[in-house]
């Protein structure tokens, strides 16, 4: 199995190599789109057919409201339901995280959080059980306050040995988040899905830090593949975006209906925003997978860096599961230096890279997470997002400001 970056040579690609396309073509007509490779699948994602004269891809639609003579009936009725900016990119995002499946729906949202949001709260009531990962997203502690309040038990285990299987007995719905944010670990996706539903839980996987090129949570079992397409998905740091994908159409109904109540919708030139970004995602997701594990690699032979975190190193206490799951191991690598003092300088000598919250950006970003309280993380403790910069530059800055940040 490879080591590699980028994690092509997996078997879990699900992309037909040249032989099996050749025989393909020969016999039916391929749709270029679910059947073609990630770059392909990238760069036409949700495009509309072919209209002379048209843009390949339309400008984004202002509309508060549309002609509406007569019943109701059309796709676009008012702007907080549907917009057409809207349908292409949900087809987009729908292509990338399920590429060839039917009965497969996506929404799309104003952030992250809300479609997190949408999917936790339209799904549980009061009484119900549900399963958070104990070391994921810093924001996961107010929404377990906020699910206790009305009156929903949760239970929280960490994302790594798959040590959310000890508390399933009794759940409505488990929430993976893998690998975990910001401690990189990964957990067994198919098998916590295949025993959840076995307990008749529903499974969400927060697939963020992946992107649908690193791994495909639906494929793997999940009922629900969830993200926010602020990070890597759009990858330039200038938008708040979030989605939703799942295969149970009762289920979706109603996170579509939360997201009615709620009015989470993200704005047209957002959505246009982030269906433009999403052709380059297959060249981005590539080179930051390569440069992270070229700087993981790096730190790992600095005696003072300690705890580093990447699934991609092979000897990552996580790579074997990655390896089976992931095609793509991320841009985010982390560690701990021996003190705050020490990671503050550290951060900031750094020239290349930008002292600056979230992830998945071209530009480069770091932080100490610990800033931010919510984190159980050490005082040291480094987030490194690799942005597309060349890796040579990235790595040289890197060991130049641990240089820097001794003294």
């Amino acid at each position: 199995m490879s080591d590699s970056a980028t994690g092509d040579a997996h078997g879990v690609t699900g992309d037909a190599g040249p032989a099996a396309g050749a025989a393909g073509r020969a016999g039916r007509e391929i749709d270029p789109v679910s059947a073609g490779g990630d770059g392909t699948r990238a760069v036409r994602a949700g495009l509309p057919e072919p209209a002379k004269y048209e843009p390949t891809l339309p400008g984004p639609v202002f509309a508060a409201h549309y002609h509406l003579p007569g019943e109701p009936t059309g796709p676009y009725t008012y702007g907080r339901d549907e917009n057409p900016t809207w349908t292409l990119l949900e087809r987009a995002v729908g292509e990338l995280e399920a590429p060839g499946r039917d009965g497969v729906e996506t929404l799309v949202f104003a952030s992250g959080m809300a479609a997190v949001s949408a999917v936790l709260f339209s799904q549980l009531r009061a009484g119900d059980v549900c399963v958070l990962p104990d070391d994921g997203y810093q924001a996961l502690p107010l929404v377990r306050a906020q699910l206790e309040a009305y009156g929903i038990e949760v239970r929280t285990a960490p994302t790594g040995g798959d040590a959310q299987l000890d508390v399933l007995d009794g759940a409505k719905l488990l929430w993976i988040e893998t690998p975990s944010n910001p401690g990189l670990d990964v957990c067994d996706i198919g098998r916590l899905a295949e025993a959840a539903h076995a307990r008749g839980a529903l499974v969400a996987v927060d697939n963020t830090l992946a992107t649908p090129l690193g791994q495909r949570p639906l494929e793997l079992g999940a009922d629900f593949a969830v993200a926010s397409g602020t990070k890597q998905l759009t990858g330039h740091g200038d938008i708040l975006l979030g989605y939703v994908v799942g295969r149970d159409t009762e289920a979706m109904a109603a996170v579509r209906r939360w997201r009615k109540i709620v009015g989470a919708i993200p704005g047209p030139m957002e959505a246009w925003l982030a269906h433009r970004s999403i052709a380059t995602l297959q060249m981005r997701v590539d080179r930051q997978s390569a440069t992270a594990l070229a700087v993981a690699g790096a730190l790992r032979e600095r005696p003072e860096v300690t705890g580093l975190r990447y699934p991609g190193l092979p000897d990552d206490p996580a790579h074997k599961i990655a390896a089976r799951q992931m095609r793509r191991y991320g841009c985010v690598v982390s560690f701990t230096l021996p003190t705050r003092v020490r990671a503050d300088r550290f951060l900031d000598a750094l020239r290349l890279v930008d002292d600056a919250t979230s992830f998945g950006g071209v530009r480069s970003t770091a932080e100490r997470r610990g800033r931010w309280g919510g984190d159980a993380v050490p005082e040291g403790f480094i987030r490194l997002s690799v942005g597309a910069e060349d890796p040579e530059d990235l790595v040289a800055d890197v060991l130049r400001a641990l240089d820097a940040s001794a003294a």
